[in-house]
């Protein structure tokens, strides 16, 4: 929902760090692979229930998440641009997203007798909400209705994206005792934006 307000206030700063780490031996697509391994990381650290050092890996999986679409788009002045980049990166990012919910589940289930099936309805409606967004996308470069905002592919932007998935899963391991609970209400959220994505996209592809 507020995706396109937050990449432009931190365009700034990545572009920043994008120079500052604009070296021959990094590259956006190892950005990428060492955000999914911190990704990752969260999740074995909250599934065994170290909640402070699972935030910070998760957090730190982010900042890598942004970097390497910033280097990229900087190397991509100079004639280096990669499709391949675009498909790692939504790899990675559903492969942390999905990692992070079951992690959580794990921890919580085993510290505070969580029950499961709140996260098994996050990971459906993750499921349902990249089948949406991925098979527009497909379709709209196919028939020339593509949504260009600067990403490899056409994003339908709802009410959960990728800045409100950052905020929830933080929350959860801040607050772990409520994860069960946060999980229920953010699974609806995703729901209501999968059915707003089927929607626009129908809409636009009529």
């Amino acid at each position: 929902m507020i995706d396109s307000q937050l990449r432009r206030a931190l365009q700034r700063p990545l572009e920043w760090g994008a120079r500052t780490i604009d070296v021959t031996w990094v590259t956006p697509n190892r950005l990428t692979l060492v955000g999914m391994l911190l990704g990752l990381a969260s999740a074995a650290l909250a599934a065994f229930q170290l909640w402070v050092p699972a935030l910070i890996a998760w957090l730190l999986s982010r900042v890598f998440d942004g970097l390497d679409g910033a280097l990229a788009r900087r190397r991509s002045k100079h004639g280096s641009d990669s499709e391949v980049g675009g498909f790692l990166d939504i790899v990675a990012d559903f492969a942390t997203y999905g990692a992070t919910v079951v992690g959580v589940a794990i921890g919580a289930a085993a510290a505070f007798d969580a029950p499961w099936w709140p996260f098994l309805l996050v990971l459906f409606a993750y499921y349902l909400n990249g089948t949406t967004f991925l098979a527009f996308s497909s379709i709209a470069e196919r028939t020339g209705r593509r949504i260009d905002d600067g990403r490899s592919l056409s994003f339908l932007g709802r009410i959960a994206e990728g800045a409100e998935t950052i905020f929830v899963h933080s929350l959860w391991l801040i607050l772990p005792w409520f994860a069960w609970q946060i999980a229920l209400v953010w699974a609806a959220v995703v729901f209501a934006s999968a059915v707003q994505r089927v929607a626009l996209a129908v809409r636009i592809l009529r």
